[in-house]
């Protein structure tokens, strides 16, 4: 297994540690130390891609696992979000249904031996989600951080939108005929 695969595999490991912190009541600074995870999780989301595309280290696993990694270490949070009452629900189904559309696209192109990368509104998309969810996990006070919070879950939104229809429309022939 190359390194970016390991680092990719490494994020993954972090969302239990990342949800033990954000989840488990009584743990001093917990939000705090969840949103280092998270930040330390995000950071090696960039890495590994950069590292994997430099270094002509570009694996099916890591054009896999990488935006697994990313869907499950977002949608981690933002269902905590809910159970926390700081996000809507609307906006967290609008987004996890996103993910599990791309996913069953990305299946059946993988069905067709195509393998589909990320575009650049949904890279555009994974970003602004992950900053959104710092600022939604360290839950600061302040008209600045919750006015920045408002506008990056609606920025986000409309991302997942964006980058949801651009997606279909580019690889529609994937459904309609097998092929890109």
């Amino acid at each position: 297994m190359n390194l970016p695969n390991k680092i990719t595999v490494f994020r993954v490991g972090m969302i239990p540690v990342f949800l033990v912190f954000m989840l488990v009541p009584g743990i001093p600074n917990g939000k705090y130390i969840a949103a280092a995870v998270f930040v330390i999780a995000s950071v090696s989301d960039f890495l590994d891609g950069y590292l994997a595309r430099k270094n002509n280290l570009v694996t099916d696993f890591g054009k896999f696992m990488d935006p697994l990694a990313d869907k499950l270490l977002v949608c981690s949070a933002l269902i905590c979000f809910v159970e926390a009452g700081t996000m809507p629900a609307w906006v967290v189904i609008l987004i996890i249904a996103r993910e599990f559309t791309i996913s069953g696209f990305r299946l059946v192109a993988a069905g067709n031996h195509i393998v589909i990368a990320a575009n650049y509104w949904g890279k555009a998309k994974t970003a602004v989600q992950m900053v959104m969810c710092v600022f939604f996990i360290a839950d600061l006070d302040g008209v600045f951080f919750n006015t920045s919070e408002k506008i990056l879950m609606y920025v986000a939104a409309l991302l997942t939108v964006v980058s949801l229809a651009d997606y279909i429309y580019k690889n529609r022939r994937v459904i309609t005929e097998g092929t890109k």
